[in-house]
């Protein structure tokens, strides 16, 4: 199995995400049946030449930890438009059964193009704006949260993973599009306004960890999940922001069975 792993556009703990995937690929106890995994690590923009049906054939799965699309400025980030041979190469990768993980900020990645949220079946908005017709208020973000996660349903990518299982990691206050997913993890988090950042404070005014004069409804609690797009299975795992959530053996795990799991065309 051959996995291209994308990552830029969000800071990120090198070293310790990139052994997540080192463990993965390592070789299984003779008594343990699975594919061997080999992984290759490439950072945007560099990657989206590898969204070229020539090179994207060479790859199995594709995980995103990238944030492409937006250019972070003085005075507020700046929201690109992907170009329309990228959107048809992307679309591509879903139409030939290429298997998609995304995996915590990647649910920020393009946020002035609306087929991408669907595509993931959710989205971290950093400003206010309008979401499959409805104006929204800017997401929020809470580092350094321990919580309990909770296995919703019995699914190969929950497999060995337990009931409930504690983490510490960063949470977000953001749009889930409930109706075109199904939910595999959920917080017992509370996801009110209270408990949250707002994230266009921090990435336009330059206040980190404000939520002053900052209003959001309540949340989802959901922070992980599948969807199918043509040929191809989607998972999204709202975990994996620093070297504490890395080393969370539940984290190893679901990590594992989400590449696994679309492997295969859906």
């Amino acid at each position: 199995m051959r996995v291209l792993l994308i990552t830029r556009g969000h800071p990120f703990q090198r070293e310790a995400f990139f052994a997540v995937f080192d463990s993965l690929s390592e070789p299984a106890a003779a008594e343990v049946k699975r594919e061997p995994m080999e992984w290759f690590h490439v950072e945007q923009p560099a990657a989206r030449a590898l969204f070229e049906p020539d090179y994207a054939k060479d790859f199995d799965v594709f995980v995103f930890y990238d944030m492409p699309g937006i250019r972070f400025a003085a005075g507020g980030p700046v929201f690109e438009q992907p170009s329309a041979r990228l959107q048809e190469n992307l679309r591509s990768l879903t139409k030939s059964g290429k298997g998609l993980v995304f995996l915590h900020h990647a649910v920020a990645g393009w946020p002035a193009w609306p087929e991408y949220a669907e595509l993931i079946g959710g989205r971290f908005l950093y400003m206010p704006g309008e979401l499959r017709g409805t104006p929204r208020q800017d997401s929020g973000y809470r580092h350094s949260v321990t919580h309990n996660v909770r296995k919703l349903v019995e699914h190969p990518v929950t497999a060995g993973i337990p009931d409930s299982f504690s983490i510490t990691d960063e949470l977000y206050l953001f749009e889930v599009f409930d109706d075109s997913i199904t939910p595999l993890l959920a917080s017992d988090y509370a996801f009110e306004r209270d408990n949250f950042y707002s994230a266009a404070k921090a990435v336009s005014e330059g206040k980190m960890f404000s939520n002053d004069g900052w209003s959001h409804v309540p949340g989802s609690n959901l922070i992980g999940w599948t969807r199918t797009q043509d040929a191809s299975r989607i998972v999204y795992l709202q975990c994996g922001d620093d070297g504490v959530a890395y080393g969370n053996p539940h984290y190893r795990q679901l990590v594992a069975n989400a590449i696994r799991f679309v492997a295969q065309p859906g």
